[in-house]
Parts: C-alpha cells; structure tokens; sequence
C-alpha cells in the first residue's frame, strides 16, 4: 500500500482464499484500494467470484501439454 512497488504477486493466493486460508473480503479491499500506478497480479485456480468481479483482467489458463505425463517430475526452482 505504501506505492513503493510497481507491481505486485500474489502467488496462488486464490488457492489460499479458496481454502478459507485469507478472507475474500480483505483481497477485495486491497484490489480497491491500491495506488493507482500498483499493478497487482493475483494467482492460483478457484478464483472466487467476488476477486473476479473486482479485478479488471481475468485469465484463466488451460493445460494442454505438461511433460509430468510424460513421467517428467518436477525441477527444483521451476515447478516447486
């Protein structure tokens, strides 16, 4: 809130609202009054309905290759 960053991640932050970790109602606060120059993305599936009606952006990404099913685990510093 102090400005000081142009933007700002929230990683997997929707996953922590969806598990009831941060109320919903602290991120809508947040989204609406952030300084205006504050670009403030927010991560993670199961965005609740309240942050999408906020948020000016929504995407909503979809796999369609993964090399995990490949047998691939997951790499130290990408995927965990």
């Amino acid at each position: 809130m102090s400005g000081e960053y142009d933007i700002v991640i929230l990683d997997e932050i929707n996953v922590a609202m969806h598990l009831k970790l941060i109320p919903i109602k602290e991120v809508v606060e947040l989204i609406r009054n952030k300084p205006k120059h504050v670009e403030l993305v927010l991560t993670g599936r199961n965005a609740p309905k309240e942050i999408i009606e906020a948020a000016d952006l929504v995407t909503e990404m979809k796999e369609v290759k993964h090399p995990y099913k490949k047998g691939m685990l997951a790499r130290l510093g990408i995927e965990f």
